[in-house]
């Protein structure tokens, strides 16, 4: 079983920034793809950014491309989402999620991430 707790949420304005921090309870951490999502109410989970445990390339969305970075401490199995030029369509709740053990590969699709947090509320105002 695999426990995730984010943290690290909050309001903010336009412009700025906020560090989304993860913590995940598992003692396989480097053998999985770890990720963060989004979904704002009635619309379906997106991917933000994912990367893998043993390391390697992370993935963005496009649209967080050079505003977004993922970063992880393996030692302290965590994962944690800087978020600067925040824009107010980016209000959503945002999800830390873990995969299976895999060999890497981690894309954005939600669908091939079997372990979910809690989310934390990411509030973006003009």
């Amino acid at each position: 079983q695999v426990h995730l707790v984010e943290s690290g949420g909050g309001s903010v304005q336009t412009g700025g920034s906020l560090r989304l921090s993860c913590v995940v309870s598992t003692i396989a951490y480097t053998r999985r793809c770890m990720g963060w999502f989004r979904q704002a109410p009635e619309k379906e989970r997106e991917g933000v950014a994912t990367i893998y445990g043993g390391g390697g390339t992370p993935y963005y969305s496009e649209s967080v491309k050079g505003r977004f970075t993922i970063s992880q401490d393996t030692t302290a199995k965590a994962v944690h989402l800087q978020m600067n030029s925040l824009k107010t369509e980016e209000t959503r709740m945002y999800y830390c999620a873990s995969s299976s053990k895999s060999n890497g590969g981690c894309n954005l699709g939600p669908q091939g991430f079997r372990y979910w947090g809690q989310g934390t509320q990411v509030t973006v105002s003009s």
